[in-house]
């Protein structure tokens, strides 16, 4: 297991990349804050260095929010949002044995979307793509999804104005608005659901309101599993 200075101490560190990629791009992005300690420990557990976009983004802050609320990015450390250990699981400390072989959980968006680093047997766990790529759960699908590259290309993309594109069908004319009062640990529940044909046919006439972000995650994993 290498130690947090040979994940720090790095060459072309990947956080002066990320800031660059929010000044320059068009989608809003809040860098939340970090505690140094937690953000430390949490990249010690996940062994990636700082050169790396997600070992940047781990190190240095609590998360990034993207498209006024749209997208949660997990960071080193939690408050108003949950950090990547916390949704991950990782041990309370660290510990050399544990890992996360079906993949890192990166990000959640509003609509309790979720973006996972495949691990080394994505297949196994019922997810496809390669190892190392960014898959996405679509709640209006329910269904896994690739997305074309890893971490670091996902999180350019999104940063660059791949948001606006990859959600295009899923917004409604309200949308800045009521997703800028959702809390970062919680996300919208729609009925009808998302993924039913009402749902698709008019976003705006569904009835939304905000609920534990877990909770919805949890609801279109297992309305999945009943559909088969």
């Amino acid at each position: 297991m290498r130690d947090i200075t040979e994940l720090t101490d790095v060459d072309d560190p990947g956080w002066p990349v990320v800031l660059e990629a929010i000044a320059e791009g068009p989608t809003s992005c809040t860098v939340l804050p970090g505690d140094p300690e937690a953000c430390r420990a949490a990249l010690l557990q996940l062994q990636v260095t700082a050169r790396s976009l997600l070992g940047a983004v781990v190190l240095n802050s609590g998360g990034l929010v993207l498209a006024d609320g749209w997208l949660r990015v997990y960071g080193g450390s939690g408050g108003a949002m949950a950090s990547l250990a916390e949704v991950n699981g990782f041990p309370a400390a660290v510990d050399p044995a544990w890992g996360t072989p079906g993949g890192l959980v990166v990000g959640h968006d509003v609509l309790g979307g979720e973006f996972v680093w495949n691990g080394m047997d994505p297949a196994r766990f019922g997810r496809p793509g390669e190892p190392g790529q960014i898959v996405y759960f679509a709640p209006d699908a329910l269904e896994w999804e690739t997305f074309d590259g890893g971490y670091s290309h996902w999180l350019g993309v999104m940063l660059a104005g791949g948001a606006a594109k990859f959600y295009e069908s899923l917004f409604w004319p309200s949308w800045q608005e009521e997703v800028s009062a959702v809390g970062l640990r919680d996300g919208l529940s729609f009925f009808p659901p998302l993924w039913s044909g009402e749902g698709r046919a008019d976003l705006a006439s569904t009835s939304r309101k905000a609920v534990p972000l877990h909770e919805l995650v949890a609801v279109h994993q297992d309305t999945a599993r009943q559909l088969g």
